[in-house]
């Protein structure tokens, strides 16, 4: 059995509805919290995939350690499009930015039913 990606559970899926579900205010934050969060998380893996410090990165970007992390923090909003760029020369990348479709989230499909009787051979 292959394993499920872990925003594939039943317990996801279950608070994902209790305490979001189809509210338009607290989509908007949980969607918020996912881009802060999935940039937190590329910033410290790319950082780390270089090989390199908070200290050292900070060094090379023109700022201080403790700004790398808050950067790397996933409660953190302040990020700008400058130092973005900064970071991403820093560790030979480059910052692209897109935008693309909301997906929509969609009810869990219902399994398919069970045929009755019995089986054709093929």
């Amino acid at each position: 059995m292959s394993r499920k990606h872990r925003f594939e559970s039943d317990a996801f899926d279950y608070t994902f509805d209790r305490f979001v579900g189809t509210d338009p205010e607290r989509l908007a934050g949980y969607r918020a919290a996912l881009a802060r969060a999935e940039l937190a998380m590329m910033i410290y893996e790319h950082r780390k995939a270089a090989g390199l410090t908070q200290a050292a990165l900070a060094k090379r970007i023109g700022t201080t350690a403790s700004v790398i992390s808050r950067l790397e923090d996933a409660d953190y909003d302040g990020h700008s499009l400058g130092t973005l760029r900064r970071i991403a020369a820093a560790l030979g990348q480059r910052l692209e930015i897109r935008f693309v479709p909301r997906e929509v989230r969609q009810a869990k499909a219902k399994r398919p039913k069970k045929p009755r009787g019995r089986r054709a051979v093929a």
